[in-house]
């Protein structure tokens, strides 16, 4: 499948979310059930946090980004896959009245979502944008602050990806993204699942190469912040591999992480 091609799986996907969550018996919520990998433990729990809109919480994060991304009162920060504004608005009650926040999001349906969700809450400083990841509608060097939740691991090229968060960070400006990498090596039957690339799961790059490609693209001082294993039901990776397969996969001792990274331009 081409990168084009899993853009259009991802897009698909995720305004299938978009539009169940706007229906009134909805399963997305802190427990989803609207995603297939839904039986993934990924999300972080935002209730008690400032900012924690449940209206936006879609349970689609794989952590809390804003958490470790030293945001300040004034600054503005970059949300990208935004989503349905779940951690737009975790930024926006850091950077204040005095900050701003653009979020940048592929599918029209969240980028619905998150519109309705900031005219209800009143917000003029935050703002939503539809935009590809590896071509940001943003300007050269005008963000203090990146952050995304598990989002960059359903771009295509990584390389693009980075590239683009280092043009938009002004200098002296940071990342914090939450994602899902892999340390060791996943079969190439789930490499291949498109279904699994939507679920943030075959679209994780190795720990290491995933490091690799935020400092090639001119980031510093990368590092992981948190990292936690993910558990994926046995009953999920056989709908991908066989018993075998999955004997044998597990016998490599690979494990699939959501990490929290910082880096800085």
């Amino acid at each position: 499948m081409n990168s084009e091609d899993l853009k259009l799986v991802v897009q698909q996907h995720y305004g299938d979310i978009a539009v169940a969550s706007n229906k009134e018996q909805s399963c997305c919520g802190p427990t989803s059930c609207c995603s297939p990998t839904a039986d993934i433990a990924f999300n972080d729990n935002y209730e008690k946090l400032a900012g924690y809109n449940p209206d936006a919480d879609l349970a689609l994060g794989c952590g809390i980004p804003t958490e470790f991304a030293q945001i300040k009162a004034g600054d503005t920060v970059l949300d990208l896959g935004s989503g349905a504004g779940n951690d737009a608005f975790m930024a926006r009650s850091l950077v204040g009245e005095t900050g701003k926040v653009l979020g940048v999001d592929f599918t029209p349906a969240m980028l619905e979502k998150a519109r309705q969700n900031v005219a209800k809450l009143g917000y003029t400083n935050v703002e939503f944008r539809q935009g590809d990841i590896e071509a940001m509608p943003v300007e050269d060097n005008s963000v203090d602050v990146v952050i995304s939740n598990c989002v960059l691991n359903l771009v295509p090229d990584k390389n693009k990806a980075f590239s683009e968060i280092h043009r938009v960070l002004k200098p002296g400006g940071h990342l914090s993204v939450s994602d899902v990498v892999v340390r060791g090596v996943l079969p190439e039957k789930l490499k291949k699942a498109a279904v699994l690339y939507a679920g943030c799961v075959s679209g994780a790059m190795e720990v290491n190469e995933y490091l690799a490609v935020m400092k090639n693209s001119g980031l510093q001082n990368v590092t992981i912040q948190k990292e936690k294993v993910i558990s994926i039901s046995d009953e999920l990776l056989l709908a991908f591999v066989s018993p075998t397969e999955l004997a044998d996969f597990k016998k490599t001792g690979a494990e699939l992480l959501s990490v929290t990274v910082y880096g800085e331009k």
